[in-house]
């Protein structure tokens, strides 16, 4: 089962990192941020996507698990 996880970070990510992060959704937020959403399968993957954002500099300003959809 998979989990869908919210990351908000700070700055706007280009769309070339959708692939790189594992396939998440990007959307960039007039505030200067980024929100990065979509299935998160294990821990494996999550702390990929985590040294992921951290090997490129993107700051993690919060992380979320959101609610399943019936």
């Amino acid at each position: 089962m998979t989990n869908i996880y919210e990351f908000r970070v700070g700055g706007h990510l280009d769309d070339h990192w959708t692939t790189a992060l594992g396939g998440l959704d990007v959307e960039r937020h007039p505030d200067g941020t980024s929100t990065l959403t979509g299935d998160v399968a294990d821990q494996a993957q999550l702390h990929g996507i985590l040294a992921r954002l951290r090997d490129i500099g993107a700051p993690l300003i919060s992380m979320r698990v959101l609610p399943a959809v019936p």
